[in-house]
């Protein structure tokens, strides 16, 4: 078989994301990031805006915040996937896969691989957290099981948008101004606080966003309510990210793994 025959694509990726998640889960500072600090802020968020939420909604904040957190998450993590791939470029490991006879597609499947993986690892751990603060599922194992899986959808899509950035960049400060947007994201969404607490004419700029759509089919997962409408804007809007960087991403990792 060929270095770039499809039979060897699947299992070198998953040497390749192992390697990843090794290296992930050896760094206690990417292990903070990624774990402590999601379920700190929502216990935080539920102390600060639970009662506040439950008394406009009726029924309890974490329906909102846990999803939020879930995707915060999701969204922070891919900066840390992308200064990575800098600083694998910068110190030649890049170029060093390159040559050996690997599947050229294997290297960045397995990055977005390993992020999905951490989504979801994160997504577990933040509902745990949301479990032992009140939060229930009230609906069937089916959407319990789907709601795990939400914020990997829209997560993996921001990942593939940070890894390109840092492919074309040459300092870390590119990817890191990310966290502007990730911010926007966060604080303008149906899960920080109800829709309606909006000003009228910022409302629908929060309802048809990226994380209000998420968040709005993992409530919908969980506590019931819509969940085909949120979830095809979710996957729309992931979909056209990840499209719009398919080719820049991929030129940017060739051009990075041939630097030097």
């Amino acid at each position: 078989m060929g270095e770039n025959s499809p039979r060897v694509l699947v299992p070198q990726t998953w040497v390749l994301t192992a390697r990843i998640l090794r290296r992930w889960s050896r760094d206690p500072a990417t292990m903070v990031q990624s774990l402590v600090m999601p379920a700190g802020f929502l216990v935080a968020l539920d102390i600060v805006l639970g009662d506040g939420i439950e008394q406009v909604t009726g029924h309890s904040a974490l329906y909102g915040s846990v999803p939020l957190v879930a995707m915060v998450g999701a969204m922070t993590g891919a900066i840390i996937g992308a200064v990575g791939v800098m600083r694998e470029r910068d110190e030649g490991l890049l170029s060093r896969l390159w040559v050996v006879p690997a599947h050229r597609a294997s290297g960045l499947l397995a990055r977005l691989a390993a992020d999905a993986v951490r989504i979801t690892v994160i997504t577990a751990v933040v509902l745990c957290v949301g479990l032992a603060l009140g939060f229930r599922f009230r609906q069937s194992v089916p959407e319990s099981v789907l709601w795990l899986f939400v914020p990997a959808i829209f997560g993996v899509a921001l990942s593939a948008a940070v890894i390109t950035l840092a492919l074309w960049s040459t300092s870390t400060i590119v990817p890191q101004a990310t966290e502007i947007i990730i911010a926007l994201l966060m604080f303008f969404s149906t899960g920080f606080v109800p829709l309606d607490q909006y000003p009228g004419w910022l409302q629908p700029v929060v309802e048809h966003q990226p994380v209000s759509y998420s968040i709005e089919a993992m409530r919908g997962l969980s506590l019931g309510g819509p969940v085909l409408e949120p979830m095809l804007g979710t996957v729309l809007w992931s979909v056209g990210i990840a499209a719009a960087c398919a080719v820049p991403m991929a030129i940017g990792y060739r051009k990075a793994s041939r630097r030097g």
